[in-house]
């Protein structure tokens, strides 16, 4: 049992880190505006198939990570992280049951929450940008939803 958790929390950590270093990347000028925030959506699943392992605190730092990677304001990103993952752990035991588009729909109203915050953050800071673009990331992440659950749900099968 304490093996199980150990190589969860480990591919947590590198599904996470991928994540974070995927969304430093540079991309092409006309593929960067529809960047999906992988690192948020590994701690969404990460949350919703083991909510013991990733807790606030690692949604916390991860997003306080992105913001040190991203030189945005600190703990910009960490404050949108700490929200969804709060809303996540609040609905969990029922969108584990949703059929998986439905969770996609589900993960989609979180990336909108982060993206509010992020938003919000930008406006409060002098940075707000205000054109519909900005949204973009929130429909790729929900159409990258059911790929997700199935290349983490395979790995993890993969394991036992």
């Amino acid at each position: 049992m304490r093996t199980s958790n150990l190589t969860r929390r480990l591919f947590y950590w590198l599904s996470v880190a991928a994540g974070l270093v995927l969304a430093i990347v540079p991309l092409p000028d006309w593929l960067s505006p529809v960047r999906p925030d992988l690192a948020l959506l590994a701690v969404i699943y990460w949350i919703l198939t083991s909510p013991r392992i990733a807790g606030l605190g690692y949604a916390w730092l991860a997003g306080l990570l992105l913001d040190v990677l991203r030189g945005m304001t600190l703990g910009q990103h960490a404050l949108g992280f700490v929200l969804v993952a709060f809303l996540t752990h609040r609905v969990q035991l029922r969108m584990r049951m949703f059929p998986i588009l439905h969770q996609a729909g589900a993960v989609m109203v979180l990336l909108a929450v982060y993206h509010f915050v992020i938003f919000w953050t930008d406006g409060l800071t002098g940075h707000g940008y205000t054109g519909w673009d900005r949204w973009l990331p929130v429909l790729c992440g929900g159409l990258l939803w059911p790929l997700i659950v199935a290349a983490g749900d395979s790995l993890l099968r993969a394991r036992r």
